[in-house]
């Protein structure tokens, strides 16, 4: 029953249209900003090395290279602070976490690009249906 109420009350706070990512891509978080008066967007690329959470309270972590130091920086999905969230990169990832990144330097950070033609390719050919073979009498 509680859980019920829970989900009631979070989903007014829930944005109506997310950003689909995954982890491993390169994205880039688009910040609102309050300086005084004005407001304005900051933006902040990297690698989305985690997600995590569900509803409302859903995380995702972003981590960059700046200076030679690794920065991390967790976001609120659902958050009215964020504007919006572009992938300008997919990558391939095998894991749910990608912390080990923070131990690489360099080129080794970098991840392998998923390719869309084969992503489509195969999605395409699943959908097709299967040829049956008809004897023919004779």
């Amino acid at each position: 029953m509680s859980r019920k109420i829970l989900a009631h009350v979070e989903a007014s706070s829930l944005k109506p249209e997310t950003a689909s990512f995954a982890i491993g891509d390169t994205v880039d978080v688009h910040t609102r900003i309050l300086e005084g008066e004005k407001e304005r967007v900051q933006i902040f690329n990297g690698v989305v090395i985690a997600r995590s959470g569900s509803g409302s309270r859903e995380m995702f972590t972003v981590r960059r290279i700046v200076a030679g130091e690794g920065v991390e920086r967790k976001f609120p999905l659902h958050s009215p602070k964020i504007a919006k969230i572009e992938v300008k990169r997919s990558g391939v990832s095998r894991r749910a976490k990608l912390y080990y990144l923070r131990d690489r330097v360099g080129k080794a950070v970098r991840l392998r690009e998923k390719r869309e033609e084969q992503a489509e390719a195969a999605t395409a050919n699943a959908k097709k249906p299967a040829k049956k073979a008809v004897a023919a009498k004779a």
